[in-house]
Parts: structure tokens; C-alpha cells; sequence
């Protein structure tokens, strides 16, 4: 900091003021880097937060155990900041900036320097924040954060980058022309306040992002960022390995270059919907059969509510599941299938409650009576609702889960801090998602004043809404209207006399004590349990009272035809229907569970505190095997999945060319077309018959894993063995393969109702050997940034652009992937022929160090240190299911890895990228389609010969 004098008549007293204003600005500061987040007692973070002389903040995270570092900034300018006539502008930017800096001038070099050591960046767009970020093998965070820093320091807006990637832009702008989400959003701004920014187009295309003599973009580009990008709106959090000191060194070296241009953050102060029409109901018509309906409450923004979180108190309540709840009424009505309730969309001066609910086709019928519902509910809570008690339990159960957190990757819990660091004071980063500090019964009533009806945007969404004169969005073209909001009915007294509030909840944890004893290097069989193989493993590593339990039910029963995988989804969506309100309470307090089917069977999974989870078990393995099957529930949840698979048609076009190759090659799944024609006959005697039979024949496996003694584990295992095993039978499943493709290139056209063309290339490899794995995950390493390079930013032939490896059961594959708003399928192979023939000299002449540097990269991913127990469950899972007992297999796979030479690089590339050994090709198209055809075919190779882990 710089001082200036005027008078000179006083300069034998300056010296006195300086070091008084210089010691006055030192304890500012040193006050302002003093203050630390609260962090839980789990973490062991070092945590520091500095601003920099520009006024850029700043939090530092030292993680020591960290293998992967990260960096993510936060700009508080987003598209709600967009000049009226340059709609996408702000998104625009956001793609401008990884594209060459004044240090950096290659337009790939940031993500070529990131992929190669071991990382990924990206970058969104939201209303009021744009946030960049990406992650890097620890020891080259610097020089990534050196890339990273001149984005925002010094970009250069290459002017035949502009005009080339505004194609991109559209390109992304098109992939969702038919995406559901995209164009009911549409209809939400289109029926929101058109005073408010938010009811403009934010994602830009050819048109709003026009580049002409007349109306040149790049000058606006600039202006906008001269404009809107400044040091002081920004937030920074930078997390690695390194001291603090380290951190902070590298970081003000390179931060401080950003300019401040002493902005200030955009308001909105208007209203997020048009308060004149209110109540209204809006009417939009979808392309998926789905069906769904939102209550929109305007009410006041809540941000300075964090501490005690009155939006969250009445969602808690609102949206809960458990027995009596609102959701529990409507959906054993057979109304609603999904309910959820809390903030939709708070700008800091205005924000929305909404209740959004997924209906049933009756449910559609009688959106009054379910409207009508809520607000009787929302009687109940203005009643009785607002009480110590539950706010006490709410509370109890945030400190627990603070107390108890785990660490997140490292560039989720870096996008979490530069997002936090924005909107909440400093000693508040970390704890703020969880406090609630205090009971605030009048911000409760005075939130529930605005949940009126009066005071309502309804939104309805189906596939046929039969509109009269319906208006349609502007960019996509989404068919809908708006009427006042007339009820014309009140909600059934039957359903009313069904409600009621949440009962205390069973399964708040009371012993979060630990187990006593080593955490194990890998799980232990214990024994053949009555048919039941166990493996059990404790683990308190990171020092927390949790625990998972997986059971595989394998069996033939739900392998012989597409009719048995229907009956089997059917099953398990009664199953998960009837489970819902009792298992509710347990979610809440910290438990999860899934039941869900497989290529081998069915599996029960559960895990959090390991105090009360063998009462979840309890529950679900009762359900599991006797489950009450109701013909208005069969129905139901029929109809749901016929809904389910005709919208796989309505995918997007990359989509549908990957799931053709997984269905085509993968043993034990069966076309579309075939589950639609099961799900279309299948019978409620039939899956009543079925489900009795499910379990006559098994071959069970159980993984116990964390905070578990072997006397718990086996007691799981009775429970399991008494529950759903004891009359069966044992049998042995074998693990599904992979099909073997035909030599040389299999080409299918498949038809696709969209304006965009796919393209997936699927190269496989000849067996699964590690050897083989290492050399196509390798070649996938080598080949993505160039391959992504070419064809999107120098040839713009679409937005979604990727090479990557696309194993499948241990079957080593390489993927290309493209989706073009305008090049055909043709087109775009003769591009990627032509990639992979110029690429093949860059290849052959890659160096020691850059072939050891892109080897390092694969292995550090596959070496990533686990964060969080689940990580390392589903790991020992994965290996259970492969029967690795010795646990290592990606240890293997990494000394593999390390292992391949560059001449057997090469020859792998050649066989794969430019022979097309073993290749299928799938594009997108109206004409030539065999996709009939080529499925029959490829479903009758055989499987991939298996090759024994131990002999490679």
C-alpha cells in the first residue's frame, strides 16, 4: 500500500502517523487471517483464509494425506448478468477462458497439462456465480494453479477462437433441444416475472452469440469481462498436500495478478414470479411420459436465515416420508410416486419454497385433490408442528452428521468452500450446511404465512395436457399456457383423517462409540455360514461409528429371460414401495439402504451408524421375504416401468449409441424392446407366483464392513439366514461376461428422434488380461485431450466430444464419442479416421518422460487414496464379485500399467484406432438403420475368453 502527501509542513510528524496507520492495517489484517472456520472434530485439516490486496478471498486447505490437490474459483457474475441483447453471454465467457492465456497461448495447453497429470477441470454457469475448478496429482498443483490463475489474470479471446467456439456453444444449446429438463425450464422463465433476469435465455447460441462485421461479439466478449470479472467478486479455495505456508506462497505469487476492479455484485430485488398473477396454475407439455406437478411459494430470500434454517425446518416436515406424512398418503393412494420440499431458487433478495411432486397417471386426474391435501397438512404443521422437540431431534441430527463427517474428493470439497466462502462469514464455511443453532418458532410461523393458496404458482407437466391455444418458448419451442388457479374441489375426508406429523424417530444413533481393535487390511472370510458366504472387515480409519452391509441374493431365477428381469424390477419397486414409510425415519438419521436387482440377482445393501442397523436389516429382510403385492400397486408400478422404457427412446442420441453397445455385448441383458413387450403382459399373479419362488434357489454372499465387531457381522447373518434363506436351496451363479465382437468393424445405424447425430466407436480388446486393461487405459489417457482437441475445438463438430476407456466386466475398450448438431455420422467417422491416422506419429515419437508422465497419470487415479468408507465397501464389493480374495486388483493393474512399453503401445493402437480389429459402430440416422439386425447378431457371439488375473 501506497501513501500520498500533500503538505510538507507537517513532515517531521508523518513518520509517527505512518507507523501508526501501518500498524493499525497490519492488525487488520492479522485479525482477518486469524479467523478459521469451526471445522468438525473429524477433520484434520489445517484451514486458513487470507484476502489478498486485490480483496481477492482466499480459504487454503492443507490435507496431508491428500494424493489429488484442487483449486475452484468462484465469480459472483453469472448469466442472470447477461447485457439484454447478448442472451449466454456470461456462459459464453465461462468456455473463452480455458482457451489460451498471454503465458499459455495454446488453446489446449490447460487441459492437456491437467489430463496428463492425473486430473479433470470444468466449469458451470448459474444465475448469479460462474465456478471453475479442476483437480491434479498433488505434486503439480502449482504449475496447474500457475494455468489456471492467468485465466482470470490474462486471457486472450483469440478472435478465431470467439467465432469457433460460439459453435460449441450451440452445439450444447442443441444436444438439449428435447431434454425434458431444459425446456420446462424454459416455461419456467417464460412464466416467471419478466422484470426479473431470470426469465431470460441463458445458454446462448448462434444467434444471441451472433458474430457479423455489424455486430462483432468479440469486443462485447471483452467488455463483458472488463465489466463484471473483478478480484473482489471472486472466491478462491485451493486444497492439497502442502503446508499452508506452501499453499499461501503459491497462491499470492499468482493471484495477486487479477485485476480489482472494485464491482459490485448484481442485485435482483424483483420478484422471482409475477406476483399480479398469483395464484396461477402453468401448463407445460413434455416429450418423456412423466407427469409432474410443483407448488411455488414466493417467499423472502433465507440466506441470512442459515443459522437457524426455517425453510429447512418446514421442508423436514413437509417433505417427509415416514407413516401419516403427506407423501405416505398420497402415494398409498395411488397419486404421487416422489415428493420432495425445500428451496427452489433464493437470490439473496427473493426466493421460492417449492413442493415438487412426480405423479401417477390418477394423480394427474386429480391435481385439486392433491393440492387440497397440502394445505390440510400444512394446517396440521401450523397446529402441532412447530415444536422444541422436533427441533431438537433436526439439531441432534445435524451435530452427529458434523461431527462424524468424512471427507469429500478433494475438488467437491474446493467447489463447496469458493461457493461457501461467497455466502457465509468465515468462521461459518464449513459448519454452515449444519447448523442450527437455535429454536425460531416465529421465523417458522411467518414462513408457513406465506405457504397460502393465495400465494401460489402451480406447475404442471405432462405428455398430452391437451393445451388450448397454448403459447410456445422461445428457443424451445415447449408448448404451454397459464389460467388463474381455480380449486375446484376439496380433498377427500378419507385421505385428511390419514394425516399426521412425524412421530419421534426410532433410529437417531446412541452408541456412536467405536469398536475396539486394528482397522483390517482387507476383509476375512468367516467361514461358510449355512450356505451363506460372509466376509467381514472392521475398519475405523476414519474415525467414525459406520458401518455397510451388502447381501447379493444371486440366483437363476431372474437370469432366463427378458419376462424375469421385468418380474424382478417389478418386484423390487414393491419391495422399495412397502419399505418407504418405516425405513424413512432411519434415512433421516443417518442410515441408507437400496434394493435393487442386478445381472446376478438381487441385493440388499445398508450402511451408516452401525448403531441401530441391524433394525433397518430386520425390516427389510421381513419385507423381502414375504412382500404385500396390491393389484393398484402392481398397476402402478407396471405402467412406470412401460413408461420407463419408452423413454429410453427419447434419450439423447449418445446415449442411446452406448446403451446399443452395453445391451449388445453384455451377457444376461436383454433388448427394449423385448422388457416392453414383457412389461406390457406380465400378470399380478404371475409376479405373486414369482416372488414366491425368487429365493427357492441361491448363492448368497455377504460383505460386512467398518465399525463392526465379528460377533455383529454374525448376527447379520442369522437374521439373513432366518429371514429369506432358510428354506431355499444353495447353487452356484456364474458372473456374466462379456460378448467377443467379430474381427474387423461392425457398423449399426439405429433410429433416433432427434436433430442431433451420435456416434459412439467402441474398440475392444482380445481378453482380459491386465496387461491388455493397462495398455487400453493407457491409450485412453494419450488419446482424450488431442482426440477432444480435434474434433470439438478445431473441428467443431459437436459439444459432447470425449475419448475414454470404456471397460466393461474387465474387458479392456477404448470409446469415441460425438454428438453433432450437424454433421452426420459419416462425417464425423471420416473425422475420427483421420484423427487417429494423424495421431499416429505423435504416438511413435512420444519420449521417455511424457509416456512415464501419462503412465503416472492412470496409475494415480487408480491409487487414489480412499476418503470415505463406502469407497473402500464398494471396492471389497467389486472384488467379492470378481472373487479377488486377494483384494489387489488394482494394484495389479497399476504395476500393469507401469509395465507397458511404447512399441507395445503402438501396436495396440494400430490394431484398435486404425485397423479396427474388433470395432462397433453405432451412429444416429433416419436411413440404413439394421439395428434389429446387428443386435440379433451380436447377441449370438460368444463370450470373451476370461483370462485368470494370476497368470498374466
Amino acid at each position: 500500500m501506497t501513501f500520498d502527501y500533500v503538505s510538507t509542513s507537517v513532515t517531521r510528524h508523518r513518520p509517527g502517523i505512518i507507523l501508526f496507520l501501518l500498524a493499525t492495517l497490519m492488525l487488520s489484517q492479522t485479525a482477518i487471517a486469524s479467523v478459521t472456520p469451526t471445522k468438525s472434530p473429524n477433520d484434520n485439516n489445517d484451514y486458513r483464509y487470507l484476502e489478498l490486496d486485490n480483496q481477492l478471498q482466499v480459504m487454503l486447505v492443507s490435507d496431508p494425506k491428500a494424493d489429488m490437490a484442487a483449486a475452484s474459483m468462484n465469480v459472483a457474475v453469472g448469466s442472470g448478468d447477461d447485457p439484454d441483447d447478448r442472451a449466454g453471454l456470461a456462459h459464453f465467457l465461462e468456455h473463452m477462458l480455458f482457451l489460451g492465456t498471454e503465458k499459455y497461448p495454446d488453446a489446449g495447453e490447460y487441459q492437456q497439462f491437467i489430463r496428463s497429470h492425473g486430473g479433470s477441470h470444468n466449469a458451470f454457469t448459474a444465475f448469479q456465480d460462474t465456478n471453475y475448478f479442476f483437480d491434479v496429482e498433488a505434486q503439480f498443483l502449482e504449475p496447474a494453479l500457475d494455468r489456471f490463475a492467468q485465466q482470470f489474470s490474462a486471457p486472450l479471446f483469440t478472435p478465431e477462437l470467439v467465432d469457433r467456439e460460439r459453435n460449441a456453444v450451440h452445439s450444447e444449446f442443441s444436444a438439449k433441444l428435447k431434454d425434458d429438463g431444459r425446456r420446462l425450464l424454459s416455461v419456467r422463465k417464460a412464466s416467471g416475472n419478466p422484470d426479473h433476469a431470470f426469465s431470460r435465455f441463458a445458454v446462448g447460441n448462434l444467434t444471441t452469440l451472433e458474430n457479423t462485421e455489424d455486430n462483432p461479439l468479440r469486443p462485447d466478449l471483452v467488455e463483458f469481462w472488463r465489466e463484471h470479472y473483478s478480484a473482489n467478486l471472486m472466491t478462491l479455495a485451493v486444497y492439497g498436500p502442502q503446508s499452508l505456508d506452501e499453499l499461501e506462497a503459491m497462491v499470492r505469487k499468482r493471484f495477486a495478478a487479477i485485476e480489482n476492479r472494485n464491482l459490485t455484485a448484481q442485485k435482483h430485488p424483483e420478484p422471482i414470479l409475477d406476483m399480479d398473477r398469483l395464484p396461477e396454475k402453468v401448463t407445460a407439455e413434455t416429450l418423456k411420459d412423466s407427469r409432474h406437478l410443483t407448488l411455488a411459494f414466493p417467499i423472502p430470500s433465507q440466506k441470512e436465515n442459515y443459522k437457524t434454517k426455517p425453510a429447512s425446518y418446514l421442508a423436514n416436515l413437509i417433505g417427509h416420508e415416514g407413516p401419516g406424512s403427506l407423501f405416505d398418503v398420497l402415494k398409498t393412494a395411488g397419486l404421487v410416486e416422489s415428493l420432495s420440499a425445500g428451496l427452489g431458487m433464493d437470490t439473496g433478495q427473493n426466493a421460492t419454497l417449492e413442493i415438487s411432486m412426480a405423479l401417477t397417471r390418477k394423480g394427474l386426474a386429480n391435481q385439486d385433490t392433491i393440492i387440497n391435501l397440502t394445505f390440510e397438512y400444512l394446517d396440521q404443521i401450523r397446529q402441532n408442528g412447530i415444536s422444541e422437540e422436533r427441533f431438537h431431534e433436526m439439531q441432534q441430527l445435524a451435530r452427529i452428521d458434523f461431527r462424524f463427517r468424512e471427507r469429500g474428493k478433494p475438488v467437491r470439497e474446493a467447489m463447496r468452500l469458493s461457493r461457501s466462502l461467497r455466502d457465509y462469514p468465515v468462521e461459518d464455511v464449513l459448519s454452515a450446511p449444519w447448523l442450527m443453532e437455535n429454536y425460531a418458532p416465529e421465523q417458522y410461523r411467518a414462513l408457513l404465512q406465506q405457504l397460502t393458496p393465495d400465494n401460489l404458482q402451480v406447475r404442471v407437466s405432462s405428455p398430452d395436457p391437451k393445451l388450448e391455444n397454448p403459447k410456445r418458448t422461445q428457443w424451445y419451442n415447449t408448448p404451454w399456457q397459464r389460467e388463474p388457479l381455480q380449486l375446484r374441489s376439496k380433498a377427500e375426508t378419507n385421505l385428511t383423517s390419514q394425516l399426521s406429523l412425524p412421530e419421534a424417530n426410532p433410529f437417531v444413533p446412541e452408541n456412536l462409540e467405536l469398536v475396539g481393535g486394528d482397522t483390517m487390511a482387507h476383509p476375512e472370510r468367516l467361514a461358510d455360514f449355512q450356505g451363506l458366504d460372509v466376509w467381514y472387515a472392521r475398519d475405523t480409519q476414519f474415525n467414525t461409528p459406520k458401518a455397510n452391509v451388502f447381501i447379493s441374493l444371486r440366483t437363476p431365477a431372474t437370469q432366463d429371460s427378458a419376462r424375469t428381469k421385468v418380474l424382478t424390477q417389478l418386484l423390487m419397486d414393491t419391495v422399495n414401495t412397502n419399505l418407504n414409510a418405516q425405513a424413512y425415519p432411519a434415512q433421516l438419521a443417518g442410515l441408507s439402504y437400496r434394493v435393487y436387482s442386478h445381472l446376478r440377482g438381487i441385493t440388499v445393501r445398508i450402511g451408516g451408524y452401525d448403531d441401530k442397523l441391524h433394525t433397518l436389516l430386520q425390516r427389510i429382510l421381513a419385507e423381502l421375504a414375504d412382500p404385500t403385492i396390491t393389484p393398484q400397486r402392481f398397476e402402478i408400478d407396471r405402467q412406470r416401468l412401460i413408461d420407463s422404457l419408452e423413454n429410453q427412446a427419447k434419450n439423447r442420441p449418445v446415449q442411446q449409441t452406448s446403451e446399443f453397445v452395453q445391451t449388445a455385448l453384455i451377457e444376461g441383458t436383454f433388448p427394449t424392446s423385448e422388457k416392453l413387450a414383457a412389461a406390457r403382459e406380465v400378470t399380478l399373479e404371475e409376479l405373486r407366483a414369482f416372488a414366491g419362488t425368487l429365493l427357492a434357489s441361491t448363492d448368497p454372499v455377504m460383505l460386512a464392513h467398518g465399525n463392526l465387531t465379528r460377533a455383529a457381522a454374525l448376527n447379520m447373518a442369522r437374521q439373513v439366514q432366518a429371514l429369506v434363506l432358510d428354506e431355499g436351496q444353495r447353487t452356484s451363479v456364474p458372473r456374466s461376461s462379456l460378448r467377443q465382437l467379430p474381427p474387423g468393424e461392425t457398423h449399426a445405424t439405429i433410429k433416433v428422434d432427434h436433430p442431433d447425430t451420435g456416434y459412439t466407436l467402441y474398440l475392444q480388446g482380445r481378453d482380459t488380461s491386465y496387461p491388455e486393461r493397462a495398455r487400453f487405459r493407457l491409450l485412453a489417457q494419450i488419446v482424450g485431450s488431442p482426440f477432444y482437441e480435434e474434433i470439438r475445438t478445431s473441428r467443431q463438430l459437436g459439444y459432447i466430444v470425449y475419448g475414454t476407456n470404456f471397460e466393461i466386466l474387465e474387458t479392456p475398450a477404448l470409446g469415441l464419442i460425438v454428438q453433432s448438431p450437424e454433421a452426420s455420422g459419416a462425417t464425423i467417422d471420416a473425422a475420427v479416421t483421420e484423427f487417429a491416422q494423424d495421431f499416429t506419429q505423435q504416438l511413435k515419437s512420444l519420449d521417455d518422460n511424457r509416456l512415464n508422465r501419462e503412465k503416472q497419470a492412470v496409475i494415480s487415479r487408480l491409487l487414489e487414496s480412499d476418503r470415505q468408507l463406502d469407497e473402500i465397501s464398494s471396492r471389497y464389493w467389486r472384488e467379492i464379485d470378481r472373487q479377488n480374495y486377494d483384494f489387489d486388483s488394482r494394484e495389479q493393474l497399476a504395476e500393469a500399467v507401469r509395465q507397458v512399453s511404447l512399441e507395445e503401445l503402438n501396436r495396440t493402437y494400430e490394431n484398435a484406432l486404425l485397423d479396427r480389429q474388433r470395432a462397433l459402430r453405432v451412429t444416429t440416422g433416419q436411413k440404413g438403420i439394421n439395428e434389429e439386425e446387428i443386435l440379433e447378431q451380436l447377441r449370438q457371439r460368444p463370450p470373451m475368453a476370461s483370462t485368470s488375473a494370476r497368470n498374466n
